[in-house]
């Protein structure tokens, strides 16, 4: 469901993906016949890297944040959840999803494609920041 806009500008987005990204995306989506998600990786043997799964096989609790839904050209939209503790670190920050040939770490399934998901991020401006909605954590608004 798309938050509601504020004032008279649109709500800033959080997340966004780039073409080639999206082309993956519909692939993955085809191949296993499944809605996807990704939940942003906070660390240790992952890095910080997109980590991208069929809907339920990483289950999101309340410790978990909902970014944004990416509109990929899939069925359905592909939501991005983060970690709480690492969105504390991340609020101030708008991700994009890319990909890149290579073959990532981890359980994400584009392992075997040949390329990894990457993330490009920058700082919000004040005009975004001041454009804000609250976040889902793990599916309560907060």
């Amino acid at each position: 469901m798309p938050p509601e806009s504020v004032g008279s500008s649109p709500p800033t987005a959080r997340v966004a993906v780039t073409p080639e990204a999206a082309d993956l995306l519909r692939r993955l989506r085809a191949d296993h016949d499944q809605p996807l998600m990704f939940h942003q990786s906070g660390g240790c043997c992952d890095g910080s890297a997109p980590m991208c799964y069929t809907q339920g096989t990483l289950l999101i609790g309340s410790a978990d944040v909902l970014l944004g839904e990416l509109d990929a050209g899939t069925p359905e939209p592909i939501p991005v959840w983060i970690s709480a503790a690492q969105f504390a670190y991340w609020s101030h920050t708008h991700i994009t999803i890319d990909v890149v040939p290579g073959r990532g770490a981890g359980f994400s399934i584009e392992g075997p494609t040949g390329h990894r998901f990457i993330i490009r991020s920058r700082v919000f401006t004040e005009g975004e920041t001041s454009r804000m909605v609250p976040v889902v954590r793990g599916g309560v608004p907060s």
